[in-house]
């Protein structure tokens, strides 16, 4: 006998915002399917409202939602390229893995004993996924259906919870109560930066929990820092609020690119040097005492080695193609698609966020920037072609394109925030869609000041 295949529940939809009746159905869906999926679109024709905050909330949002659910796997790749992947290409994606059943609302299915369901009219598609497809209905309390219209491979989901995110976002939008529709915490998250409200989110905002429930991260290579963690007495909480990292900036990095996805705020506490991205010393817990968070967006690199495979992951700080051999690098410089320097003969080229402009970006000659600055840096190292180039600034939606004009004598070895990422014949970089980071200050840390520490060096520096 065949092994009986794993059954897959694809949980798509707009998800703006996600909800507790989201939760709900998940929560029935993991009770009858040995993996549960949830999909959050890109920007869809057929619905504005997907456009109406960026997409790097959506998916700080879902995350945060779906966190810890068994069973529950949250993909955000249409998010990530801003595409709306169809149902059928969402099928064919993985039905490798296993039987595939779509999650569905009754609105789709009426009229489906005639042949008239959106699904059967408008889908790509659809009349053939109507017939052959395995159909997860949801239905909702006090709306009425006929079980007529059900497709023929069906499982019908009554949940008693009501909501609809369109309801969630006109309550938000005219200042109603809305604490019984989203989790705590995406409730927070949408308060901090003013979503729904019909204006611009806030990046930089103000962050005061009635509590601090930490999860430590001590850089144990650094004695300062395990010597600051003793002192502290702190041990890691259950159920977290913030993530406090203790060591220098490149612990602050680390911890960044292992546990940005648990969407939860960074404090750092400084056991290095000048500690760009840390504060000297543990917040002070008091009534009324605010802190300053800052929303800050990672990079998307993908990165194409000789044999056309392409790996993706996303940066902090930088990202950059350095030679590989004694040769000096030839580099094709693509900027939005078009070619800037057609031969960069040096021995690197590096992309960087304002956050890593102080890294790796200065090292290699160029001006580091205060952290949230909303720009990119394009940056060459020990650059002979062409004479006297070293960087430029870019608008923070450049996509920059670095690729090896000579791979085979002058090949590129790929890094992204300093993680070796093998030969490459290509590396794309632009802003990511999906990813960013909340760090949280002291209102008396000043990062100007660090700044003016490297700009304006003294005698005893």
């Amino acid at each position: 006998m065949k092994p009986k295949r794993p059954r897959i529940a694809l949980f798509g939809g707009s998800f703006n915002p996600p909800g507790n009746h989201h939760r709900a159905i998940a929560r029935w869906l993991v009770k009858q399917f040995d993996q549960v999926l949830v999909i959050p679109c890109g920007p869809r024709p057929d619905k504005p409202s997907t456009n109406e905050i960026e997409p790097i909330y959506r998916a700080a949002m879902v995350d945060m939602t779906f966190r810890g659910m068994e069973k529950v796997q949250v993909e955000l790749f249409d998010l990530e390229r801003e595409s709306f992947s169809r149902t059928y290409e969402l099928i064919e994606k993985y039905e490798a893995q296993g039987e595939i059943w779509n999650v569905i609302g009754t609105d789709l299915i009426r009229g489906g004993a005639n042949e008239e369901s959106v699904i059967q009219r408008e889908w790509s598609s659809g009349k053939e996924l109507w017939k052959t497809g395995n159909f997860v209905v949801v239905t909702r309390p006090n709306t009425a259906f006929d079980k007529k219209d059900l497709p023929p491979h069906n499982v019908l989901l009554e949940i008693g919870e009501k909501g609809s995110s369109s309801h969630i976002r006109e309550a938000i939008f005219h200042g109603q109560v809305v604490d019984e529709d989203l989790t705590p915490e995406v409730r927070r998250y949408i308060a901090r930066h003013g979503l729904y409200r019909g204006m611009h989110a806030n990046r930089t905002t103000r962050f005061q929990p009635d509590e601090l429930k930490p999860m430590l991260v001590v850089d144990d290579s650094n004695p300062a820092a395990t010597k600051i963690s003793k002192k502290l007495g702190m041990t890691s909480h259950p159920e977290p609020n913030v993530i406090y990292v203790i060591g220098g900036d490149g612990a602050m990095l680390r911890a960044i690119r292992k546990y940005w996805r648990m969407r939860l705020p960074f404090y750092g506490i400084n056991a290095g040097h000048l500690g760009f991205l840390l504060n000297e010393s543990p917040p002070p817990i008091s009534p009324g005492h605010q802190l300053t968070l800052h929303q800050l967006p990672l990079l998307w690199v993908e990165t194409e080695n000789a044999r056309g495979e392409k790996h993706a992951d996303v940066a902090f700080n930088d990202a950059w193609g350095e030679r590989a051999s004694g040769q000096t690098a030839w580099i094709q410089v693509t900027v939005n698609g078009k070619e800037q320097i057609p031969k960069l003969l040096a021995d690197a080229a590096l992309v960087s966020t304002a956050a890593g402009s102080a890294s790796y970006a200065r090292a290699m000659g160029a001006q580091a920037l205060p952290f949230n600055t909303p720009t990119l840096l394009l940056v060459g190292s020990n650059v002979l072609m062409p004479i006297g180039w070293k960087s430029a600034v870019l608008p923070l939606d450049s996509e920059v394109k670095f690729s090896a004009l000579d791979p085979v004598k002058r090949p590129l070895n790929g890094y992204i925030d300093g993680v070796f990422q093998g030969v490459i014949q290509n590396m794309l970089v632009r802003l990511s869609h999906t990813a960013s980071v909340e760090l949280v200050f002291d209102p008396a840390h000043d990062p100007a000041e660090k700044l003016a520490r490297i700009q304006f060096p003294t005698q005893n520096s």
